[in-house]
């Protein structure tokens, strides 16, 4: 008597190994990953932002973030597991300047990426209220007091889910001037987006009003992108 089913499968395959004879009950290749070159792809390049946008000249260092929580906070560490897929720009004038932080951490599957957003949205969670930081000179730069402020608001954008932490900086009264951050961090999937746009302005206490706007487009034009 003959054995049909999975028992047939197997008997052939061992009789014809060589031939590479497979089950079609084995595991199927995950769609809703993202891969590298995708997201490569989704990050915006200077000519897209704007005309006056370019990359810097010096690269920052591949294994830190840009900081969450502002003030005198460093910068968190990229989360392990991951491939790093970078496009910092910037656009700097005599009144002010903008930068751009792109960072995509693409790991082999979902469970990697979630373990890195719980890990960044446990950093802002700590992140104070309010930061009164005194003024700083030396050789590498120099920046009068001010005082930042932090708050957090939930985002939920193309299928992606997560966080921004938004920061306004007022400078000393004596040296008129702001710097508004928005550090976007999303999860689709396998990959994890930090974005962040930040505009700095000379001799003008008071926000821009197309900040909230604007780093609402940069992040939405990103992930719009991925599909």
């Amino acid at each position: 008597m003959f054995r049909t089913g999975r028992v047939a499968v197997t008997a052939l395959c061992v009789l014809a190994m060589a031939a590479g004879c497979s089950s079609d009950d084995g595991e199927k290749p995950d769609n809703s990953l993202i891969s590298v070159t995708v997201m490569r792809g989704a990050l915006l390049q200077a000519t897209e932002v704007g005309p006056t946008w370019k990359a810097p000249d010096e690269s920052a260092d591949p294994n830190q973030l840009i900081s969450i929580c502002g003030g005198t906070t460093a910068p968190p560490q990229v989360p392990p597991g991951g491939s790093v897929v970078a496009a910092p720009l910037a656009d700097e004038g005599e009144k002010g300047a903008q930068t751009l932080e792109q960072i995509a951490l693409v790991y082999g599957d979902k469970s990697g990426a979630d373990a890195a957003l719980t890990g960044l949205k446990a950093i802002a969670d700590g992140c104070p209220a309010t930061q009164n930081v005194a003024a700083v000179i030396n050789d590498e730069r120099s920046e009068p007091a001010y005082t930042e402020t932090v708050q957090q608001e939930t985002v939920d954008e193309s299928g992606w889910s997560g966080f921004v932490v938004i920061r306004h900086k007022k400078y000393d009264p004596a040296h008129p001037g702001t710097a508004d951050t928005a550090v976007t961090i999303v999860q689709r999937t396998n990959v994890v987006l930090v974005d962040a746009y930040a505009i700095y302005q000379l001799s003008n206490a008071s926000t821009g009003s197309q900040f909230d706007a604007d780093w609402k487009k940069l992040v939405g034009s990103v992930v719009q992108r991925v599909g």
